[in-house]
C-alpha cells in the first residue's frame, strides 16, 4: 500500500510518501511544499495546486493527516487548520480515505514516547527507511505520519483477520 503523509503547515507543508509491503516499509519521496504569494486565499491555492500534483504523480491510496494541535496563539491555529483543510480537501477530491492522528499518536507510534522530540522522529524515520534523504524537519515529520497510519492500518487489518477467524 502507498501512503502520503501530510504534516499541514501554512508557510511550510510537509509530505512524505512511502510504501508498505507486510511490515516492511520503504521510502518513495519527500518534500516540502512552500506556500507562495501573499494573501491567504493565494497561499492556500498554491498549497493546494501542489499537493494535487503530488497525489497525481505518486497515486497514493491512502493519506494521513496530523491534527491540529492548539496553541496560545488562536489566529497562528486558525491559519493551521485552514492548511489541514486543504490537504483534507485535495485528498477527498482525489478520492483517497484519510487518517486524521494526533501528534502525541505519531511520536508514540514511531519513537514510542509521546512526548518525542524532534530529533529523535527524524532519528527513528531514517532508522525506519535507510538511506533515505530527508528534505527537512516539516518532511520527516510528514514521513512519520505516514508510518504511523502503516501501523494503523496493518493493526486495523489484523483485528479484522482475528474478527473474521473468530466468527468461522
Amino acid at each position: 500500500m502507498r501512503v502520503l503523509g501530510i504534516d499541514p503547515g501554512l508557510v511550510n507543508m510537509g509530505w512524505g510518501v512511502i510504501d508498505s509491503q507486510g511490515s516492511r516499509l520503504s521510502h518513495v519521496a519527500n518534500g516540502i511544499c512552500h506556500s507562495r504569494g501573499t494573501a491567504l486565499a493565494e497561499r492556500l491555492l498554491s498549497l493546494h495546486q501542489q499537493l494535487t500534483e503530488i497525489i497525481n504523480e505518486h497515486g497514493p491510496e491512502a493519506v494521513a493527516v496530523e491534527q491540529t494541535f492548539v496553541n496560545k496563539d488562536g489566529a497562528g491555529t486558525l491559519k493551521l487548520g485552514q492548511a489541514r483543510g486543504i490537504a483534507l480537501l485535495v485528498a477527498a477530491q482525489a478520492g483517497i480515505t484519510v487518517g486524521e492522528y494526533a501528534p502525541n499518536a505519531v511520536k508514540k507510534a514511531v519513537v514510542g514516547v509521546g512526548h518525542a522530540q524532534k530529533g529523535q522522529i527524524d532519528h527513528m524515520v531514517r532508522l525506519q527507511l535507510p538511506g533515505v534523504k530527508i528534505a527537512g524537519q516539516d518532511a520527516a515529520d510528514a514521513l512519520a505520519i505516514a508510518i504511523c497510519h502503516t501501523h494503523h492500518l496493518q493493526s486495523a487489518g489484523r483485528f479484522q483477520a482475528a474478527l473474521m477467524r473468530a466468527g468461522a
